[in-house]
């Protein structure tokens, strides 16, 4: 899978399991391992703008 490729189907992933939070936080964890740093930061981008509530536990630790 090409980069782009990647980051498009983690944004497709998220969506779909945006309805359980665990499972939304597990996702999104795999997927900051897997992106590269400058598709984590689009990723991180796109996360909080269209899912603060999921993401941001994992995303803006206390």
């Amino acid at each position: 899978m090409g980069r782009r490729t990647m980051l498009i189907y983690t944004k497709t992933i998220l969506r779909k399991v945006s309805f359980d939070i665990r499972l939304f936080q597990k996702e999104l964890r795999k997927a900051l391992t897997i992106l590269s740093d400058r598709d984590v930061e689009v990723l991180k981008r796109w996360v909080l703008r269209n899912f603060y509530t999921q993401a941001a536990p994992v995303l803006l630790p206390a």
